[in-house]
């Protein structure tokens, strides 16, 4: 038996065929920026398909009709089938009342969802239907908002197959435009709890198991995101975390909107407690950047004890040695270190004559432009659940250079949201938002110094220049200190301007070796056009619907 899709999740290619849409893609990616788009097709021409593919995946996934050419292939691919529900606890769904609740009720009724109508407000109605539900699943809703075709059999699966622990289950999530048009999708990451701090993207997409906390304790008015929120706060404080059901399974009217942090303020009593700090900077002539990261340094407002290390690694510039032997020993310990340019062991090397609590890893091509931005990393960086915290770097014209690092993108691993601006909205303002993340670079880097010892440190044989930030972090994250991006330290990376680029052959070596060790440790691999987007083993905080060779987020087209 197969479901079909009703009017409202229906995919219809009104210019055409799917054939003409993926042409009107294309067309919108062209007009978007002819030069980027023109350059990806050279590249295809001369056989670089990764490449090609790395050059304009982003340019379709912005084109306003890329979310309908995803659609008009997932039509085309799959058809939902119905399986009998054997097992799987009930569902009561209970929709708030609002314009559109006749829909969502009928909705519901058609995925075999028993509903109820619901207060606005939390009263005794409202009381009385909880305690009604007690001891099932309940599926908070908003009127207006429509459930997927298909979304019963996936959530009373998702039941069937869910642990004893798990207390909420939610999915994916799209906006009903004009005509009940599908647009905007919100692929979501895994469970995410810091982001969820500053956008809540459970409320009203989520399945509830109902707590006897929930029938004693007052609700806030908006009370379908107050049940998700105590359920992912039960969830998580028993040892669990939800349970992401990767599917669009709602049709929404409207969503909560991200919030931008405020100005993360440390106070007087934090400040007196901040360990203290060892910044570590292996560097190579160029006295003038070095210079201006140093100065950056001196006009840091850190509390605690600073302690900065430069590692010299063969410089011959006469000038930036004078430089060097002009700094004063109380400011800056400088350590020679000539050998070949091993990014991971001048930092080890260096960490093992460090005396700070934290260890922050800082390029010297870094520009710091926030005297906070240090408090900032290492308050987050305290935190027992934390590992590697990392900063928002901008590219000196003000473009992102780096907001995390998604595994898995290019086949490797890649920086997110480059080159958006930060006061772009992008992909749900995810850039602006401090997040758990499964990598930050080394460009600024800071980690507990236990923490960095207990996993090893950097990889030295293995990473020598590439990835040895990402296998760092991911060698914490397997130890529970999980990685964390934090836009409110953000400072200015000249990137590689002083080691350069890898463009000789033996370079070029050294990294594909690099890169085929990060494949072979993490689990890894190049994407593939014709890959299913189900069973690709995505980032967890990225989503196997975004394009997987992109560091935009933007739906895989």
């Amino acid at each position: 038996m197969t479901k079909e899709l009703p009017h409202h999740a229906q995919v219809v290619s009104r210019g055409g065929s799917r054939a003409l849409l993926r042409l009107a893609v294309h067309f919108d990616a062209l007009m978007s920026n002819p030069t980027r788009y023109l350059r990806g097709l050279w590249w295809k021409l001369c056989g670089k398909r990764l490449r090609a593919r790395l050059t304009i995946a982003p340019l379709l996934g912005i084109s306003s009709r890329a979310y309908r050419l995803w659609l008009s292939r997932e039509a085309e691919a799959n058809r939902i089938e119905a399986s009998p529900r054997r097992n799987a606890p009930p569902i009561i769904a209970l929709v708030r009342n609002g314009p559109g609740e006749e829909a969502t009720l009928a909705s519901l009724a058609a995925e075999g969802i028993e509903a109820r109508l619901a207060p606005t407000c939390p009263d005794a109605t409202l009381l009385a239907l909880l305690r009604h539900a007690q001891g099932t699943w309940v599926l908070p809703m908003y009127g207006g908002d429509l459930l997927a075709a298909g979304a019963g059999e996936a959530l009373c699966k998702a039941l069937v197959e869910t642990a004893d622990t798990t207390q909420i289950i939610y999915a994916d999530d799209d906006l009903l435009g004009k005509n009940g048009q599908r647009c905007d999708p919100h692929f979501k990451p895994d469970w995410n709890a810091e982001l969820c701090q500053h956008f809540d993207y459970l409320a009203g997409t989520a399945l509830v198991r109902l707590s006897k906390i929930d029938l004693n304790a007052s609700l806030a008015d908006d009370w379908p995101a107050d049940l998700a929120r105590r359920a992912a706060e039960r969830n998580t404080a028993q040892g669990g975390q939800p349970l992401h059901v990767r599917e669009v399974l709602y049709h929404r009217n409207v969503r909560p909107e991200p919030q931008r942090p405020a100005p993360l303020v440390i106070g007087s009593e934090e400040c007196g407690r901040l360990p203290s700090v060892s910044v570590i900077i292996p560097t190579r002539n160029r006295v003038d950047l070095l210079q201006t990261c140093l100065d950056g340094l001196t006009a840091t407002k850190y509390p605690g004890q600073l302690e900065i290390i430069v590692i010299d690694n063969g410089s011959d510039d006469p000038e930036t040695l004078c430089y060097l032997a002009s700094l004063a020993p109380d400011f800056v310990r400088v350590l020679t270190d000539s050998g070949p340019f091993n990014f991971a062991a001048l930092n080890n090397r260096a960490v093992s004559g460090a005396s700070g609590d934290l260890l922050c890893f800082l390029n010297n091509d870094i520009e710091i432009t926030d005297p906070h931005w240090l408090s900032v990393m290492v308050h987050q960086a305290m935190r027992a659940d934390v590992g590697a915290v990392g900063a928002q770097l901008l590219y000196p014209d003000g473009r992102i250079q780096h907001a995390g690092v998604v595994l898995g993108i290019g086949g490797g691993a890649a920086h997110a949201h480059r080159l958006l601006k930060p006061d772009d909205a992008g992909y749900f303002h995810r850039h602006a938002l401090p997040q758990f993340v499964s990598a930050v670079t080394a460009g600024c880097l800071v980690v507990r110094r236990s923490s960095f010892l207990a996993v090893g440190g950097f990889d030295a044989e293995n990473f020598a220049v590439s990835f040895n930030d990402v296998d760092l972090c991911l060698k914490l994250n397997a130890r529970g200190w999980q990685s964390l991006y934090e836009p409110r330290a953000q400072l200015v990376h000249h990137e590689s301007v002083s080691r350069g680029f890898d463009r000789d052959p033996a370079g070029a070596k050294r990294q594909a070796a690099e890169l085929a060790m990060l494949r072979s440790r993490w689990g890894v691999r190049e994407p593939r056009p014709e890959d299913n987007w189900r069973t690709w083993q995505a980032d967890p905080f990225h989503h196997p619907a975004l394009s997987p060779v992109s560091e935009q987020f933007v739906v895989r087209t």
